[in-house]
This record gives structure tokens, sequence and C-alpha cells, in this order.
């Protein structure tokens, strides 16, 4: 009878902590949805989020519309331009190049830029493009700094490092980055057309809850290495698992492309300096490893973090920008900061 009771007492035990891990669960996805749909935010959220541990889906959800005129909902498998986080992307095809022997990193880009005129093309080296601490404001002036003693973000290290892949390949930026997205099955990832917009949505301007769509998008053939790929939130998370696993890259490019090699700053990942690799940032917050990067422009926002301790993506893709520059990644940073408090940052569930 007691052998009975204790089965009994045991497996209400069980049942008890099954039950509470269910509502713990269910939980993080209702507070993620208050933090989004409070009434109280100060710009409304338009997009998608998604939250994958171990390539199993933990969040996932549409919110607002695909264009502010026809007030079609966002589903999941909506494209956006995900703006500066295609800057990761051109790290990877530069890197490729690097690993077929084609690019020494440390190399002046003179050597492959041969049109630059300014003497600085001699002593500016490919990772410093990487990382952007080259100190470059136009190829037609001379240099902020001197390079790799300083961080400055731009879009231009990007464009001749998009000049470089070309050069060394012989192929056109689009076209490789084409091919990997086929050889990668990111199937609904591909580079800006204004002509094959596919399943693109409306980027939008957000002034005092007001939208208004974009009707021009500023992304050409020219800057395409620093903002010009088009993607979904499931490719974005697939891409973080191919990419972090050593299924892009061998693992020694792959640590030269993630370790810390300039610190900057960036509102979203905290006050303090960070460290920064190949245009990816690597992070430490709450006890917290992990990598991430933002894009914004052309009325979108987004956000892609990885946590390598728990196989963690979070994706946040919107549709709209705020012209108020405090509000640019307002749901962006609080979601990042719910992930961190919470166990899916910390353990595998």
């Amino acid at each position: 009878m007691k052998s009975f009771i204790r089965i009994l007492f045991t497996a209400g035990m069980l049942f008890t902590a099954t039950q509470s891990c269910a509502q713990s669960k269910n939980d993080y996805k209702s507070r993620i949805d208050s933090l989004i749909e409070s009434p109280a935010s100060p710009r409304p959220f338009n997009g998608v989020v998604l939250i994958t541990q171990n390539g199993k889906i933990k969040y996932s959800k549409a919110y607002g519309f695909r264009d502010s005129r026809t007030k079609v909902p966002l589903k999941m498998k909506d494209q956006f331009e995900i703006m500066s986080n295609t800057k990761q992307i051109t790290s990877v095809l530069l890197l490729k190049q690097f690993e077929k022997g084609n690019v020494n990193l440390q190399a002046p880009i003179k050597k492959y830029l041969s049109s630059l005129t300014q003497s600085w093309a001699d002593s500016v080296t490919v990772h410093q493009l990487l990382n952007h601490s080259h100190g470059i404001v136009d190829t037609e002036k001379p240099l902020l700094f001197k390079p790799g003693t300083e961080f400055k973000y731009g879009n231009l290290s990007n464009i001749l490092l998009g000049k470089i892949i070309e050069q060394v390949s012989g192929k056109s930026y689009i076209q490789l980055a084409t091919d990997l997205f086929k050889e990668l099955h990111l199937n609904n990832t591909f580079c800006y057309s204004k002509n094959k917009r596919r399943n693109l949505v409306s980027g939008h301007m957000n002034k005092d809850h007001v939208f208004t769509p974009v009707e021009n998008s500023f992304i050409n053939d020219e800057n395409m290495p620093a903002d010009g790929v088009i993607s979904t939130a499931e490719d974005m998370a697939l891409w973080n698992s191919l990419l972090h696993k050593g299924k892009i890259l061998n693992s020694t490019t792959y640590q030269l492309m993630t370790t810390s090699s300039i610190l900057s700053q960036h509102d979203v990942f905290g006050k303090d300096k960070m460290g920064y690799g190949y245009n990816i940032r690597i992070v430490k917050d709450q006890g917290i490893s992990y990598l991430g990067h933002t894009g914004l422009g052309d009325g979108f926002a987004s956000l892609n973090m990885y946590i390598p301790g728990s196989d963690v993506s979070v994706i946040v893709l919107e549709n709209q920008m705020s012209e108020d520059s405090r509000l640019f990644y307002y749901y962006e940073t609080l979601i990042k900061d719910f992930i961190l408090r919470s166990d899916w940052a910390k353990t595998d569930r």
C-alpha cells in the first residue's frame, strides 16, 4: 500500500512538473505577444518574429499588413528587405574566395581594385574592409583615421568588397549570391530587382503612427553587397544554422569571421563597446554570448541574433521604419532582452 501511494505521489509530481513546463513554454509565447501588442508601446509593430532552437520553432507569428494601402495581412513566408544583414552574406562570399586562395585578407585593396587612385589604397587591407576599420569615407578623399585604429560603420566598405569579389571570381555579385542561395536551399532568398519582386512586401515610413509606403527602393547593382538581399524569417534562421554549424565555411575561416578584431557600440546591443568581426557583432550580455546584426532602410528594419550556447536564432523583420531614430529598433531590442532573460537562451528545451 505504501509503495502504491509512493508511486501515485511520484506520478503526481511528474505530472505537475510537466504541466508547469508546458505552462512555462506557453507563458513565454504570451509574454512575447504582450510585448508586441502592448497599448502603451510608442509605436506599432508591423512584421514577423521567428524564434527557433535546435532547428525547431519556438515562436512564430506575423503582425500587421503587407501594404498599408491594401491591408492584406502579413504571412510568415513573406519576403523582406534585410538591409545591412546583407553584409554578413557579402562576408561569406568574400571568405569563400579566400578559401579558394583568390584573396589575401591582409593584402592592400589596391591589389584587387587597381582603379583606386588614392595613396591609402596601398595600406587599407581587405580585412579592414570586412570589420569597418578602414577609415574610408569617400574613394576620392583622404582617410578619416589610420587604418585599423578605429571603427566607422558604413556601406562603402561592402560596396568595395563586392567589387573585389567580382574581380577575383570573374562573376557578378548577384550571380555568386544566387548560386550560394541555391546551394544552401535558401529558396526564398534573392538579390533585389525592381522588375522581379516575387513575394516582397512594401516598406513603410512611420511618422506618428501614419504609414507611408516607400515607392522607390534605393537598392541598385552598386550597393547590392551592402543592402540588397531579400529574405524570409525562415530562410534567415536556416542561414544561421548552416553558417554557425560549419556548413558554409571551414572552421578556420569561420573563426576569422566571428572573432572580434575591433570594438564598436550599437544601442541595440548595449551602451558599451562590444566586439565586431567580419560584418557581425560578437556580444556578451547577461552572461550570454551571442552573435548579431541589424538592418535598416527603405522602410524596413531587421534583427538577426544567434546564441551558439543554446542554438537559438531570433529573427525579427519589420516592413516599417520609424522617422524617430529613438524607435528604429524598439521591438527588436525588447525581444532580444526578453530572450536573453529566458530559459531559451540558457538551456536546451
